[in-house]
């Protein structure tokens, strides 16, 4: 038994669809399963689908002129739990995923009182849908970006559907979640709430 099992925690889900609200998106229905599966961990939170703010394009913290990013980058330092889902297109995470790491790079730059950035201690996790050209490859893109950018990594860090080849059923028109993604996003919630539970607890030494 977790000794920190009680500990609350909270998490943001960042949808990279290229489709604004309200149209239904794959990628924001794995989102939401994955935040469910949180929830039986004590995680409490929040999702937001990018496509539905004015995200700026650059690396600063503020971009100006109306930029959503700032409110969104509170939301996210906010948590403890950062969940990234994007679709897979021409076999590569969408541009608002990209977007959303190059929004991230800033905080290279950001630190607290003992030179740590302001996103260490703080947990990633991935989502991906998609088709035959690549959840691994995907995945992997991200999983770098966002270590680079200070947060950390658990075991099976990522949870995804891929069709089969040459066809153009969604996640979303499935009749039921299939059994191995339901286990998967399982494991994704309970070894990230775990770390993130420990990251809490203990953080990362000062630089």
């Amino acid at each position: 038994m977790d000794p920190n099992r009680n500990t609350p925690l909270r998490a943001v889900a960042l949808v990279c669809t290229l489709t604004p609200s309200p149209a239904p998106s794959s990628s924001q229905l794995l989102a939401e399963q994955t935040m469910a599966a949180l929830a039986e961990h004590g995680v409490t939170g929040t999702t937001v689908r990018i496509a539905d703010h004015d995200v700026k394009p650059g690396v600063q913290t503020d971009m100006g002129d109306g930029d959503a990013w700032p409110e969104i980058r509170d939301t996210i330092l906010g948590t403890d739990i950062l969940i990234l889902s994007t679709p897979i297109w021409l076999g590569h995470p969408s541009s608002i995923a990209q977007r959303v790491l190059e929004r991230l790079n800033a905080e290279i730059s950001e630190s607290d009182d003992e030179g740590r950035m302001l996103t260490y201690g703080k947990v990633a996790a991935v989502c991906v849908v998609g088709n035959e050209d690549g959840a691994h490859k995907v995945s992997a893109d991200l999983f770098q970006g966002l270590n680079d950018v200070g947060f950390s990594l658990a075991p099976n860090a990522v949870t995804y559907w891929v069709g089969e080849a040459m066809q153009g059923t969604d996640y979303q028109d499935l009749d039921k979640t299939p059994e191995k993604t339901a286990a998967t996003t399982a494991a994704l919630a309970a070894n990230t709430a775990h770390l993130a539970r420990r990251l809490k607890g203990t953080p990362y030494p000062a630089s």
